[in-house]
């Protein structure tokens, strides 16, 4: 038999392998070094000795016993494989590669590095790192022949399994080198089989895109086949509320490729590198006559601010990647299972703040989230679109070290009334949060649903209903929180007592009702007041009715009626919701049978 191993190794290596070698197959060994025609080693069973040889040419021949050759370690095959790997990962043509730092933003590979290179996380595998490779790099030619905008490799699509922050995770990634991340046949089934088997396996998915969308030049066979780009947002239907899906936005993502992070839970855009669209610009020119650039008619602020596409900012890639890493410790990995809970801090300031910071008057503004500082962990609020829809607050906290998902009226902005954005942001929020099995806190402090023309024409019933709905139909443990004001409709929609909360708390300011005292002053009384010529006398009446509606819309009487389950002192308040969260931690609730609400 003859063996050849790896060139460098030594004679005394050599020599062990042929000694092994021959005493297992129980024959003679020649052992051959890197491309060597000459044995550096033979060991023969019949003589039970090593003997290093200095051969003749003939050496090296063929003998009569046929014996195949047998190459120990890398062989040039392998070789040649692991080139075109190399080749692969080099992306796309060094061109474009060179544009990447102009834009601010990484290669595609080092964007993989930046994400999956510390203690708690690893690359563990990739699929289809070979898609289209015979389209561009065909088998047989060498590697430089292929350097030009024809390069497709990887079909410009990575798809890859991970471990992120120690949790095991699907990720797709988008090659903007190759022909600008647009997808086509190849990159479509590698997306589509991620997706599938996400849906297997329970685990989140990860969708870094960067991508001009269909690759209209290459169209046929994957637009709108059965199994085509149309699947994906079939298969992020399917995967939704299953498993968490995150996407980052590192480019401008367009037409198609703008339905994966609107599909996905969590959608997180880069200032000044993301933008999203249904059309491009120069589409958009050619449909409407409209001249606008990239970033106002898609970038971050306009998803930030306006559609509410976008729910959180990053400043840059590596600020992406910590916004992240920061969602995902409250997130479990699938809707069968409850949020990882960690270790409790106390809040960065002090609960017995509270009870300073809400104003006795029901119309003075105070900061809600000075309140939510010092009911929470230290260092643990996330918030989600900060900047859409501000009259309410939805957060991601934690207490006492168990995660919890915070909808919080904020008084600073337009006295805290309920606008159709904020009610769309609410009940989106409320929806995913119980999909994923994350229990909710309600911090009540509103005059309602705003009234008006214009909110008619925005929706603010049709935004309203969902938000009720989502506060109905969540069936994980609430608590609800009356901080001051809770006043029409805005107490139905901020899970007060008719909504299945585990508790309704009230504070010592809070007020309960219909409407505030003015308007029911006005409402009830205008026509009596109106009579009172005398204008001291007048005033002395409204005062006397405002006290006693006052009265009569308290928190002490609402818990003297047993409307609220406790009147808790402010400072007591954050240890009251942790015991409480903890206490109905595995209640059981269930819906109606049906198929599914019409309501969302």
């Amino acid at each position: 038999m003859r063996v050849r191993i790896a060139a460098g190794a030594a004679d005394e290596e050599a020599a062990a392998i042929a000694a092994a070698l021959a005493n297992h197959v129980g024959e003679t060994v020649e052992v051959f070094v890197g491309q060597e025609t000459k044995p550096t080693a033979v060991h023969d069973t019949s003589l039970e000795q090593d003997r290093r040889v200095d051969v003749d040419s003939n050496a090296g021949d063929e003998s009569a016993d046929g014996g195949a050759d047998i190459e120990l370690g890398p062989t040039d095959r392998e070789r040649r494989l692991r080139e075109e790997i190399d080749d692969i990962h080099a992306g796309g043509p060094e061109k474009y590669k060179d544009q990447l730092a102009d834009e601010g933003k990484l290669f595609v590979r080092d964007r993989l590095e930046l994400w999956f290179s510390d203690s708690d996380t690893a690359l563990h595998f990739e699929d289809g790192t070979f898609a289209a490779f015979d389209e561009w790099h065909p088998r047989g030619t060498d590697t430089e022949s292929a350097d030009d905008g024809d390069r497709l490799p990887a079909d410009g699509l990575i798809t890859a399994a991970a471990t992120f922050e120690g949790r095991d995770v699907h990720v797709m990634a988008n090659d903007y080198t190759v022909k600008r991340g647009s997808m086509a046949a190849k990159g479509v089934e590698k997306f589509l089989r991620m997706q599938q088997r996400a849906l297997k396996t329970g685990k989140p998915v990860f969708y870094l895109m960067d991508s001009s969308g269909g690759r209209i030049d290459q169209q046929t066979g994957f637009f709108a086949n059965r199994e085509g780009i149309g699947k994906y947002y079939y298969n992020h239907s399917m995967l939704s509320g299953r498993v968490p899906q995150i996407c980052v936005l590192y480019g401008p993502c367009i037409a198609g490729a703008a339905y994966t992070p609107v599909f996905a839970d969590f959608t997180v855009m880069v200032e000044g590198m993301s933008a999203m669209a249904i059309a491009s610009p120069r589409m958009v020119r050619m449909v409407t006559g409209e001249e606008i650039d990239l970033q106002e008619l898609g970038g971050p602020q306009v998803h930030a601010r306006e559609s509410g596409s976008a729910d959180l900012v990053a400043s840059d890639e590596e600020h992406a990647r910590e916004l992240v890493a920061q969602l995902i410790t409250y997130l479990p990995d699938n809707a069968d299972e409850k949020p990882p809970t960690s270790e409790s801090k106390p809040p960065a300031n002090s609960p017995t703040e509270i009870d300073g910071i809400i104003p006795d008057e029901p119309n003075r503004g105070y900061d809600m989230l000075d309140v939510v500082e010092r009911l929470i962990d230290e260092g643990s609020l996330l918030e989600l679109r900060p900047d859409y829809g501000t009259e309410i607050v939805t957060a991601y906290a934690r207490i006492d070290g168990r995660p919890v998902g915070i909808v919080a009226n904020q008084p600073t902005q337009r006295a805290g009334a309920i606008f159709p954005d904020a009610a769309e942001k609410a009940a989106e929020f409320i929806w995913k949060s119980d999909a994923f099995n994350i229990p909710l806190l309600y911090l009540c402090d509103t005059p309602g649903f705003m009234a008006g023309s214009q909110v008619e024409k925005d929706g603010i019933l049709e935004q309203g209903k969902k938000m009720i709905y989502a506060t109905s139909s969540a069936t994980v443990p609430k608590q609800t929180v009356v901080v001051r004001k809770a006043y029409g409709a805005g107490i139905y929609a901020m899970g007060g007592p008719a909504y299945d909360p585990e508790s309704v708390i009230g504070l010592p300011p809070g007020e309960i009702a219909i409407m505030g005292p003015e308007a029911a002053i006005n409402a009830v009384y205008a026509r009596k007041l109106g009579a009172i010529d005398d204008p001291d006398e007048r005033e002395r009446m409204e005062r006397e009715l405002r006290e006693e509606y006052r009265e009569d819309i308290d928190v002490h009487r609402m818990a003297s009626e047993v409307v609220i389950d406790e009147l808790v002192p402010p400072s007591s308040l954050r240890d009251e919701l942790a015991a409480r969260f903890e206490f109905y931690a595995d209640i059981e609730k269930s819906l109606p049978s049906k198929k599914h609400g019409t309501v969302l």
